[in-house]
């Protein structure tokens, strides 16, 4: 199969992620006796710096861990929603959707503390080594990415008329810096400065991440972010709001360390977040296409298509009938993942595309979905969008044309030694919360995925986590650690990374290839996203995909939307067998695997 890269392999290490400078800064961390945790912190920074339109220190950071001596763990990197933030709040406001962009959307920032753990408990190098490379492109400067003046120029009357402090960020005399010009953040590389020098002012490793998480969540950082959520911003509803989110808030919380949830398929034992995520959902799926012969199936052929999103159509039902906070909701993730409930529901899956939202009953349940589930009857799927409220915009989603109007990072390390991660960092988008200027970034909107609507799963509360869609990969062959994969993308995450583990398995492609195979997903259930439309049996695909299969796709039902050839996914991935391995995504040309 034609690939556009090779896919690596050695001995010493390997890093994949969607930027080439944070895949160079996570081997570096390697080349200097570094281990994988350490790495992966130096990319993650890195990401924060040069992917500010997809994620920041103020977003959230999602890992899947295994090491070398045998402990398989998640570090929950979502921060909750304020103590303040109630749903009575917001609808007194007259709103019945969480603004996608300013200060209403904001919770805790989790990806500084999740980072912080891993270094703090598995890594072995001190926090200023790892932050260095962060803070040498904030201070000096990073090649501006075409996407990211893309997203700038697309917001920059919003800079200029409301949010003056990310004008002087990242505005050129009133416009978008020029593709591959340079971009500095002096003021967020002084923010990592303030960390490192609270880690050089104590003794010992462990103390010295101690010490700058003290500064990022019970110090100057915190107490800057209180203040800021007080001001009161212009957001997507066309009005200006004050925040909930208080110093208070981070003081209180701390990322937590959890069993991830697993399925085993095949001879493969796959691992997730729980379902404070969407991660489950990829189980899901994998249960419903365990009674499948995919093995007789053409990736590229209609029934492969077909049956794949047919049965991601019955798993994200149950995502929205089902998924929250498991501190807050009784998931009945067993049942949703046991051999007879799944039986059952594969039945619904026939030849025909289904137009239904259709979830199940796990131990008798009677589901209750969102509003916007209301119009996603049999009839349904005319290709318009069910929307609940579209007059306002729209926040990073992906377009039915594949494109992004804003999306998330992904990184995956293995070393030699046989440690891995997998992380899905995001959130803090420039595009979406403005520079706080004592600090050089925004704010997270994560809470927008909360519904307003009481005794929902995934209804707001205060201190709960918003139902994320960050979902990080891990998987196990035959008892052995060995994958770790991922992408940006929303509601699409555990679709395209799922058609990347499918084609991986059944169809015997190596890393690359499956990365580089043609892509496709549904955007028939409600998006994670502010307006949180639905389009009922659309289908999006590459145009690489065969005319027959596309033509067949339609022939039972599919509103097929044909994409750009290569605008689908940013997969990457590591794997661990006789060799050290790994592959990126060429789409977009910024993600690379590096490793020897």
């Amino acid at each position: 199969m034609f690939t556009t890269r090779p896919e690596l392999s050695g001995t010493f290490g390997m890093v994949a992620s969607t930027h080439w400078l944070a895949s160079a800064s996570g081997m570096s961390m390697l080349e200097r006796g570094g281990n994988a945790f350490d790495a992966a912190a130096a990319a993650a920074f890195v990401l924060q710096v040069v992917e500010p339109h997809l994620n920041g220190p103020g977003g959230e950071a999602p890992i899947i861990l295994h090491t070398a001596s045998g402990e398989t763990s998640v570090i929950a990197g979502q921060g909750p929603a304020p103590q303040a933030a109630s749903i009575a709040y917001y609808r007194d406001l007259g709103l019945d959707l969480v603004p996608g962009t300013g200060q209403l959307a904001a919770c805790v920032p989790g990806a500084v503390d999740a980072w912080l753990t891993l270094l703090e408990r598995y890594g072995s190098m001190s926090l200023p080594d790892v932050l260095e490379p962060a803070i040498g492109y904030a201070r000096h400067g990073y090649p501006v990415l075409p996407s990211i003046s893309r997203t700038i120029d697309t917001v920059a009357e919003l800079f200029t008329t409301h949010w003056p402090t990310s004008a002087q960020v990242y505005l050129r005399d009133g416009a978008a810096p020029a593709p591959g010009s340079r971009l500095a953040n002096p003021v967020l590389a002084d923010t990592y400065d303030l960390l490192v020098r609270a880690a050089r002012s104590t003794r010992g490793r462990e103390a010295g991440v101690a010490a700058a998480r003290e500064v990022f969540y019970r110090g100057y950082v915190a107490e800057t972010i209180g203040r800021f959520a007080t001001q009161a911003i212009h957001d997507v509803t066309g009005t200006a709001h004050v925040g909930l989110l208080t110093a208070d808030d981070l003081a209180s919380w701390r990322a937590p360390v959890e069993e991830p949830q697993a399925f085993d398929y095949r001879n493969y034992r796959v691992l997730k977040t729980g379902p404070w995520g969407q991660g489950p959902v990829f189980l899901q799926q994998l249960a419903l296409l365990t009674g499948f012969d995919l093995d007789g199936m053409d990736p590229d052929g209609p029934d492969f298509v077909h049956t794949v999103i047919e049965a991601a159509k019955l798993a994200f039902a149950d995502r929205e009938a089902y998924y929250g906070d498991p501190d807050f909701v009784d998931v009945p993730l067993k049942s949703l993942l046991s051999a007879d409930y799944n039986d059952a529901r594969r039945e619904l899956i026939d030849d025909v595309a289904s137009g239904e939202l259709r979830p199940g009953s796990p131990d008798g349940r009677t589901p209750r979905l969102p509003e916007i589930a209301a119009g996603m009857g049999s009839g349904a799927g005319t290709g318009e969008p069910t929307v609940l409220r579209s007059d306002l915009g729209a926040e990073p989603s992906i377009e039915p044309s594949g494109r992004t109007r804003g999306d998330t990072c992904h990184l995956d390390v293995v070393d030699a030694a046989g440690n891995l991660v997998s992380a899905t960092p995001s959130g803090s988008w420039l595009q979406s919360s403005p520079v706080i200027p004592e600090l050089g970034f925004g704010l997270s909107t994560r809470a927008q995925m909360f519904w307003l609507t009481e005794g929902l799963p995934a209804s707001l509360a205060p201190g709960k986590r918003p139902r994320t869609t960050l979902t990080p990969s891990m998987a196990f062959r035959d008892g052995a650690p060995y994958l770790a994969f991922g992408t940006p993308g929303g509601d699409q995450q555990d679709q395209w990374s799922l058609h990347f583990f499918l084609r991986h398995v059944h169809s015997g492609q190596n890393l690359q290839e499956a990365v580089d195979a043609p892509a496709f997903h549904s955007t028939h259930f409600p998006s994670s996203f502010w307006p949180r439309d639905a389009h009922p049996r659309q289908l999006i695909v590459e145009s690489r995909f065969p005319v027959s299969t596309i033509d067949e796709l339609r022939r039972r039902g599919h509103d097929v939307v044909v994409a750009d050839p290569w605008s689908l996914g940013r997969l990457s991935a590591v794997a661990r067998d006789d060799f050290l391995r790994a592959a990126a995504n060429p789409r977009g040309m910024q993600g690379y695997a590096v490793g020897r």
